[in-house]
C-alpha cells in the first residue's frame, strides 16, 4: 500500500475506526468495509468498517443526551466553545489539508488556501454568531398582551455531506446547527470520511462536550436512510445530487422533520459585449476548473455576446492549454484528478457523446501519463444546442461550455432555461446591464465580474431543483432554529371581551 509519509497516515490515524460517537472513536459494525483510495494514483489509503444501523441508533442517542446540556448553555458559553475550537483547527490546519488532499485529490496549495481556511473562517463566525440568536423585541402589539419572539434549538440534526468538500461541507452542517444549540449525527460521503473525522476530533480537543458533535460513516442506503428516518433525529441537512435529494425528502417528509436541501447546479457565466474580455476569460477558467470542476456552483455555461464570442472561446482554450495536472502534493500542480474512475469515465462520456454534435475545443482526452489517476484534462466545449445533454445536465467535472447570444434579453433567458438555480455570474461594465442580470437571475447567489467567492457572513444556497434553505451566515439559523412566540396579558382582568364570543352576552 502506497502511504507516504508526508501526505497522510490514515491507516494509522483512525486505527480505531471511522466512526465517532459520545467523543469517542469506534468501530462500524455492519460486517462489511469500505476502502479510500487515494484517487491521484489509485493506492489504497483506509479501510475501514462500515456503519450500520445499530451505530446510527447510538449516534442519535448520544446526540439526545447531550442535547438538554448543550441547548441550556448560554449563547456566551456555546461562543467560547467553538472560539476554542476555530484555535485547535488553526493549530492541526496542515494536518487537515493533508489529509483533505489525499482522499480527494485535491491540489494542497488549494486545500491550504482555500478548504482550510474557509473552514476556520466559518467556525470562528458562528462563534460570534451563537451570540446573536435574537427574536424580535418586544412589543405590545394587542394592546392588552406583550409579546416577543424566542429562537429555540430544534434538536438532534442528522446531516448527510458530500465528497466534493468533504470538510467544509462538514463544517457547513455542524456549525450552525451547533451554533444553535443542537446537537449533530454527521454522515459524510464513504469515500471521503477523514477529515470529518478529524473535525469531530478537534471539536472534542476543544472541550465540546460529548455527543454534541458525532459521525457515522456507513453506505447512503443503511446509514443514510436510517438516520434521515430516525424517530429521534428532528432536522434533516443534506447536500448532494438532486436526484438524492428527492430520495432524502421523501423519507424526512414521511416524519415531518425539518428539511434542508442544497442540491446540485449548471451555474450560467454571462459575458456581455462590454465586458472586460480578460478578466472574463480568467474568470470562466478558474470558475469551471476550481476542485476540478466538482463544484455545484462551478461556471459550465458560458453564455458570450457574439461580438466577443470567437475571441473568449479562442483564450479560454488557449488559458486551459496551461494548466498543470500532476501530483496533488507537488508544489507545480494546478489541477488533480477527479474523485475516481468512474466519475472521470462519467465526465468522458458526456464529452464523447457531445462530439457528435458539438466543437471540442481543447482537452477532452485522458493523460497518459497520469493513466493510474482518476485524471481529465481541462476541456472546453463550443457550439453545443441549448436542449443538449451537455448544456443541461450536471458533469462535476473539468469541462466548460461557451454558446453565444444576441440580444441581452437572450442572454438572460437562456441563463436561466435549466432546472438549477444554485450560482450564476455576469460581466459587464454597465452597473444598469449587470444589475438587471442580478435580478432576473434565478438562482441563490449572483456574482458580477466575478465567479465562486464565498464568505462567511452570507449564505449559499439555491432555487428550483437545487434546493432551498441557506448554509453559512445567520441567515442559516432560520434552518436549525424554532421560532416560538410568547405573549403575556398585561391586563389582569379575568373577565375578557373577547370571551363573551365563546359564552354569555356583553
Amino acid at each position: 500500500m502506497h502511504n507516504p509519509g508526508h501526505r497522510f497516515q490514515a491507516q494509522d490515524r483512525f486505527a480505531d475506526g471511522a466512526q465517532y460517537i459520545a467523543g469517542r472513536p469506534a468501530k462500524g459494525t455492519s460486517g462489511r468495509t469500505h476502502t479510500v483510495v487515494d484517487p491521484a494514483t489509485g493506492d489504497e489509503v483506509y479501510t475501514y468498517e462500515l456503519a450500520g444501523t445499530a451505530d446510527v441508533d447510538a449516534a442519535v442517542a448520544a446526540a439526545r443526551a447531550a442535547f438538554p446540556g448543550w441547548a441550556g448553555a448560554t449563547p456566551g458559553e456555546r461562543s467560547d466553545s467553538l472560539h476554542r475550537f476555530a484555535t485547535v483547527l488553526a493549530d492541526r490546519a496542515d494536518e487537515f489539508a493533508r489529509a483533505e488532499s489525499l482522499q480527494c485529490g485535491k491540489p494542497l496549495k488549494l486545500t491550504r488556501e482555500f478548504d482550510v481556511p474557509g473552514t476556520i473562517d466559518n467556525t470562528a463566525f458562528f462563534a460570534g454568531a451563537a451570540r446573536h440568536l435574537q427574536g424580535q423585541s418586544a412589543g405590545e402589539y394587542s394592546g392588552d398582551h406583550t409579546s416577543y419572539v424566542r429562537r429555540e434549538p430544534i434538536g438532534v440534526v442528522g446531516s448527510i455531506a458530500p465528497w466534493n468538500y468533504p470538510l467544509q461541507m462538514a463544517a457547513w452542517k455542524i456549525l450552525p446547527a451547533v451554533a444553535a444549540g443542537n446537537t449533530i449525527v454527521l454522515k459524510p460521503a464513504e469515500l471521503t470520511p477523514l477529515t470529518s473525522l478529524l473535525f469531530a476530533e478537534a471539536a472534542t480537543e476543544a472541550g465540546i462536550p460529548d455527543g454534541v458533535i458525532n459521525i457515522v460513516t456507513g453506505a447512503g442506503r443503511d446509514a443514510g436512510e436510517h438516520l434521515v428516518g430516525h424517530p429521534d433525529v428532528a432536522m434533516t441537512s443534506f447536500t448532494g445530487s438532486t436526484a438524492v435529494g428527492r430520495r432524502v425528502a421523501e423519507i424526512a417528509t414521511a416524519t415531518v422533520k425539518r428539511l434542508h436541501l442544497e442540491l446540485g447546479g449548471k451555474a450560467p457565466f454571462v459575458v456581455f459585449d462590454d465586458a472586460d474580455l480578460e478578466a472574463a476569460v480568467h474568470g470562466a477558467v478558474a470558475g469551471s476548473l476550481i476542485n476540478t470542476g466538482q463544484d455545484c456552483t462551478a461556471a459550465t455555461r458560458a453564455y458570450v455576446q457574439r461580438p466577443l464570442y470567437e475571441e473568449f472561446v479562442r483564450q479560454a482554450a488557449d488559458l486551459m492549454a496551461t494548466v498543470r495536472l500532476g501530483d496533488p502534493f507537488a508544489p507545480g500542480t494546478d489541477l488533480g484528478p477527479l474523485i475516481s474512475h468512474a466519475q472521470r469515465d462519467r465526465v468522458a462520456g458526456f464529452v464523447d457523446r457531445a462530439r457528435g454534435y458539438a466543437r471540442v475545443v481543447t482537452g477532452g482526452e485522458i493523460p497518459r501519463e497520469l493513466k493510474a489517476g482518476a485524471y481529465y484534462r481541462p476541456t472546453l466545449v463550443a457550439d453545443a444546442p441549448q436542449d443538449s445533454e451537455i448544456v443541461q445536465s450536471e458533469i462535476f467535472g473539468p469541462v466548460l461550455v461557451v454558446l453565444p447570444f444576441d440580444s441581452d434579453d437572450e442572454g438572460i433567458r437562456l441563463a436561466n432555461d435549466t432546472p438549477y438555480g444554485l450560482a450564476a455570474s455576469a460581466w459587464s461594465r454597465d452597473v444598469y446591464r449587470a444589475g438587471r442580470a442580478t435580478r432576473e437571475i434565478k438562482a441563490g447567489c449572483v456574482w458580477v465580474n466575478d465567479h465562486i467567492p464565498i464568505i462567511s457572513e452570507m449564505p449559499h444556497g439555491g432555487y428550483k431543483a437545487s434546493g432551498f434553505g441557506k448554509d453559512m451566515s445567520v441567515y442559516s439559523f432560520e434552518e436549525y432554529t424554532q421560532i416560538k412566540h410568547v405573549m403575556f396579558d398585561n391586563t389582569a382582568v379575568a373577565r375578557k371581551d373577547w370571551h363573551r364570543t365563546i359564552f354569555g352576552d356583553r
